[in-house]
């Protein structure tokens, strides 16, 4: 289990072993003190913030319009499904969601292996994006390259996970978030476009000569990827949501609880549901104010942000509004969330590889410092999250293309974490905590939604259908 969280750690202080088995599930909270557990949610809608909303939409707003606005609000909408599924499992059993695949039947671990492969690859693909891109703020005010100041960035931000601190950074990155957010919707009302012209995104078309190597991370990458949805559990594990404060070393025998222990469950079901309902809010808010922005002060120009030109094509988002104020605030408004998606970064898969690794390791019989959660996370935080991201992108050199690789790896990756969680949730719960049938059909549709689009893109990528080249 994930022992400690530098976001809620006092919640952390006991070991899940000390705790007596007849310990009662907590009451949910209520009314007003409902606002206290509200970060999990707020802390997984900011992780998604440099990809999703800050770069692929007003890119794709630059180079589609409003074409594809019906996909955003279907990625968005169908996230809230996946994610609600994934916090549903962690609140009713206390366990993290990769402790809960490793009891799916079949070879050992092997959903487990089948998730963290492939993450790997997004994990150093998007650190090293992230903190590119967070650099092509800075070459704008210093001196220096962009490949000096992301190899800066991206040891900085280790350091600060490492070291512990990265909470006091993420309150206050919670309040840029939250001031990011307010300056780009009152900036898109000022160029709000006609009514006309955004219905006719509502309807799902594809643009003609689409790239789907465009798409995919852009829809992948979203409000949240696989991964961060996975993150989700951890955070809500962290604040201690339901079954999680017992602090058990297995996942709770849900099935065996009384109907009173069931209730005080379903209510902490309420209390997640309503938590990740305002993320995706928030999140749908900021991504929409982001594609009104592109579409109407980028695509007219030709704008596309790209590579070393990120943050000063950006910058036009409010610079064309609000002159030289803007255009700084902007590129302020870049180097932070970046920067503090990057650590929301290092410390979500820091936790899940360190997770995933002791589950592996403690199948094959290993004891000791490797299966000790806290070195393996300093140890993924220097090697993983640190020097190889410095690596690849001394090597490559492009946050764009690598903020790609990783969005539609996630993209791809969704439907089975979507499939797991369903079939873990229903083999697990009892019927009374299970999604209802509307629940679970619409997160299949989610799952499908994915599916579908990473498909295309192989075909497109194999040449089976036209527009394989980039745009």
């Amino acid at each position: 289990m994930n022992n400690q969280n530098s976001h809620y750690s006092a919640n952390q202080t006991e070991d899940r072993s000390s705790t007596p088995n007849n310990q009662q599930v907590p009451q949910p909270p209520q009314g007003w003190n409902q606002l206290k557990w509200l970060g999990p949610s707020f802390i997984w809608m900011l992780s998604a913030a440099g990809s999703g909303e800050l770069l692929f939409t007003p890119r794709i707003a630059a180079l589609y319009g409003y074409e594809l606005l019906w996909a955003l609000l279907a990625a968005v909408i169908l996230k809230w499904f996946i994610n609600r599924e994934v916090g549903r499992f962690t609140v009713c059993t206390g366990a993290t969601i990769l402790e809960g695949f490793q009891h799916l039947p079949g070879p050992k671990n092997w959903a487990v292996w089948l998730i963290l492969l492939p993450q790997f690859v997004v994990a150093i693909s998007t650190v090293a994006g992230m903190a590119g891109a967070a650099a092509t703020a800075l070459i704008l005010v210093t001196s220096g390259t962009v490949q000096l100041w992301t190899v800066i960035i991206i040891l900085v931000t280790a350091a600060i996970v490492f070291l512990g601190q990265y909470n006091i950074v993420e309150q206050v990155s919670s309040y840029v978030g939250i001031g990011r957010t307010l300056a780009v919707v009152i900036a898109a009302i000022f160029v709000f476009p006609s009514i006309r012209d955004l219905a006719s995104g509502l309807v799902p078309q594809v643009p003609q000569d689409v790239q789907y190597q465009e798409v995919l991370p852009w829809l992948g990458f979203m409000l949240a990827g696989a991964a961060g949805m996975m993150w989700y559990s951890y955070w809500v594990d962290a604040r201690g949501y339901g079954a999680t404060a017992l602090k058990q070393e297995q996942p709770l025998e849900v099935k065996q609880l009384n109907a009173d222990q069931q209730q005080r469950l379903q209510g902490w079901i309420s209390l997640m549901t309503l938590s990740n309902t305002l993320a995706v809010v928030g999140a749908l808010l900021a991504a929409l104010a982001f594609l009104i922005l592109g579409g109407e002060l980028l695509r007219p120009e030709g704008l596309v942000p790209q590579e070393s030109q990120v943050a000063e094509t950006l910058g036009r988002l409010l610079g064309d509004l609000w002159g030289s104020f803007g255009f700084w605030f902007m590129i302020a408004i870049v180097f932070i969330t970046f920067c503090s998606t990057t650590l929301s970064v290092q410390d979500g898969f820091g936790r899940m590889f360190a997770d995933g690794t002791q589950i592996l390791l403690q199948g094959f019989g290993v004891r000791g410092r490797w299966t000790n959660e806290q070195f393996l996370r300093k140890f993924y935080l220097v090697t993983l999250l640190a020097a190889l991201p410095v690596a690849v992108y001394l090597l490559f050199g492009e946050p764009v293309s690598l903020l790609q690789t990783a969005g539609g790896i996630e993209a791809a990756h969704i439907p089975v974490v979507t499939g797991l969680t369903l079939y873990l949730n229903h083999r697990m719960l009892p019927e009374k905590l299970r999604p209802s049938k509307f629940i679970f059909a619409g997160t299949v549709i989610a799952g499908l939604f994915f599916a579908g689009f990473a498909g295309i893109y192989l075909l497109q990528l194999t040449s089976v259908i036209g527009g394989a080249n980039g745009a």
